[in-house]
């Protein structure tokens, strides 16, 4: 999918409407969190809707903006301010894969990715990500991030057959992933997001503007695509499809153990009286 991801690009924004709105619910969760990053990284950044985000809410942090689409970070660059880059705060452009990333261990104190980690192509794959997502953190550090669950467009799905696209995974098989990664604390939540279409037309044509349209829904041919949408049932005149959304976030704590699997564990020193 990065040549998709790439070449969406420059339509990329103005078809990204559930985007921009899971990143501001996935922001709106911050609030609960008592967090001063140093340095954060926004992991499948695209244009940059979140990390800027992340800039206004911590203004004194590093900001990294990671995608595997060099066109994505080029307009994140072409979008940072004079001020950000006076201040030496413009976002640091990592051109790089979230299974394999050139940062340092305990670099980061947050790490935040929103919509990208369920285009990994199968589950090993997103075991590979949380585990380099882990050990980029730094200790009390902070994960969030959003996916797709399993019920997006099931709709479609419900044809048969014919769409044939990767089923998501469910944020049960998540949360386990989070902790065999060595994340602690992990929640999870679900929703439901729907948007409306007034065509099939007009409902491709956002996918493909994002890059998605094939990762999303499988490379069909017209015949197909007609026998789909003749199965999507209008309501009040629009065309719905629903998006499962699941928001998760978990700690990187302190190691219990040492490499070797021994129990590490500390004591302190009483005070002696006089």
């Amino acid at each position: 999918m990065r040549q998709d991801f790439a070449a969406a690009a420059a339509s990329y924004d103005s078809a990204a409407v559930l985007a921009r709105e899971v990143g501001r619910r996935l922001a709106e969760r911050l609030d609960c969190v008592k967090l001063a990053p140093r340095r954060f990284a926004d992991i499948g950044c695209a244009t940059g809707d979140g990390l800027r985000e992340l800039q206004r809410r911590y203004p004194d942090a590093l900001p990294l903006a990671v995608d595997f689409a060099l066109p994505m970070l080029a307009a994140v660059s072409a979008r940072a301010g004079w001020w950000e880059r006076l201040r030496g705060r413009a976002p640091r452009c990592v051109n790089a894969d979230a299974r394999a990333l050139p940062l340092a261990a305990n670099s980061l104190d947050l790490v935040w990715s929103n919509l990208m980690l369920h285009w990994l192509p199968d589950p090993t794959d997103l075991r590979s990500a949380f585990a380099e997502l882990h050990r980029v953190l730094s200790e009390g550090g902070l994960l969030q991030f959003a996916m797709l669950g399993p019920d997006t467009l099931k709709e479609l799905r419900a044809v048969g057959a014919v769409v044939t696209a990767p089923r998501f995974l469910d944020m049960h098989d998540i949360g386990d992933m989070l902790m065999a990664a060595g994340f602690a604390d992990p929640v999870m939540e679900m929703e439901m997001l729907t948007l409306t279409y007034p065509s099939p037309r007009a409902f491709l044509a956002d996918q493909r503007h994002l890059g998605v349209r094939d990762g999303l829904l499988d490379r069909l041919g017209w015949r197909q695509w007609r026998q789909v949408f003749a199965a999507w049932e209008r309501v009040d005149g629009l065309l719905p499809a629903r998006f499962e959304i699941i928001y998760g976030h978990a700690w990187k704590m302190a190691p219990r153990t040492v490499p070797d699997g021994r129990a590490i564990m500390k004591f302190d020193r009483a005070k002696m009286r006089p």
